[in-house]
């Protein structure tokens, strides 16, 4: 049993209030899944530009990587540290530059997560308490996805709490249980792709990465999980510039969602999305099964 939550606002004056909306989103999740969270938030980005999240060890001082990455980079770096992660900005062309320099000065971080737009946090704990350590309410952004885990078939850790990124700007967050997950596994690892956990989440989503490589859209990609992923499974997500939702065939994992003129919100629980604001008159529904959904501010 886990919990999912998702936001997207079609009213810009509510993005200074994102955060703050989905950390109060993601603390009422906190009994479906209060071993670890995650969440990804979509703010503002610059052209030519690409965020880094970074995850270190509990401890890690970021800003003493200012130089080399400074170096990497060919200018200066921006970064902005929060609890065990930090968000680096940097060239888009010095990406490959600036992971080899990582690498090799500080080989115990890892790139979490890449985009113009997207910056990606997970740790271990009490959902609600996760929130506060990395000051989700105090982000602004169009939208988001958040996640709360209760581990059943793979160790509490961080690397296996949501969201998993599944390329760039695009993160997926997962509510179920997979049974072909380790055959899938050998196979997208026969493809060149890398797991760091046993989650099956994890799998879902290099899956996902694994036919948009093959050139599928991500509605195509997701229509191909139907045929090819079994097991029952609720999926959230994130990209650039929208979200979307994919309950399997038979929908037995709960999810329920709302939609206004300001915003579309999901969430395992009608409870998580009682808070939002004018929530009384929003259209209320139960995806259907076996159905993409989709919203692009890009559309």
């Amino acid at each position: 049993m886990c919990g999912i939550v998702g936001l997207f606002l079609k009213d810009a004056s509510l993005e200074p209030e994102l955060g703050a909306m989905l950390a109060g989103m993601l603390g009422v999740m906190c009994d479906r899944g209060p071993d670890s969270a995650g969440f990804a938030v979509y703010g503002a980005g610059e052209t030519g530009q690409l965020k880094l999240t970074l995850r270190g060890p509990a401890g890690t001082v970021f800003s003493g990587l200012q130089s080399a990455l400074d170096e990497a980079a060919g200018a200066r770096v921006a970064i902005v540290a929060r609890d065990t992660h930090a968000v680096i900005t940097i060239p888009a062309t010095r990406e490959f530059a600036i992971r080899t320099a990582l690498a090799q000065i500080a080989p115990d971080i890892t790139v979490v997560g890449v985009g113009a737009r997207m910056e990606l946090y997970k740790e271990v704990g009490l959902p609600s308490d996760v929130a506060i350590r990395f000051g989700l309410d105090r982000m602004a952004g169009t939208h988001g996805i958040g996640h709360t885990r209760m581990a059943t078939e793979s160790a509490v850790t961080t690397d296996g709490a949501h969201p998993f990124s599944t390329g760039t700007d695009q993160c997926l967050v997962h509510n179920g249980s997979l049974s072909n997950h380790a055959s899938l596994r050998r196979d997208l690892v026969r493809e060149g792709l890398s797991f760091s956990t046993d989650n099956d989440s994890e799998v879902a989503a290099a899956y996902l990465t694994s036919r948009m490589r093959e050139g599928d859209s991500l509605g195509e990609a997701l229509e191909h999980s139907l045929k090819d992923l079994d097991g029952f499974y609720t999926f959230v997500v994130g990209t650039e510039t929208g979200f979307g939702v994919l309950r399997d065939p038979i929908a037995c994992k709960p999810a329920v969602m709302a939609e206004t003129d300001r915003y579309v919100a999901f969430g395992s629980e009608y409870r998580a999305l009682a808070g939002l604001p004018d929530i009384e008159h929003a259209r209320i529904w139960e995806p259907e099964p076996a159905r993409v959904y989709f919203w692009d501010r890009a559309a």
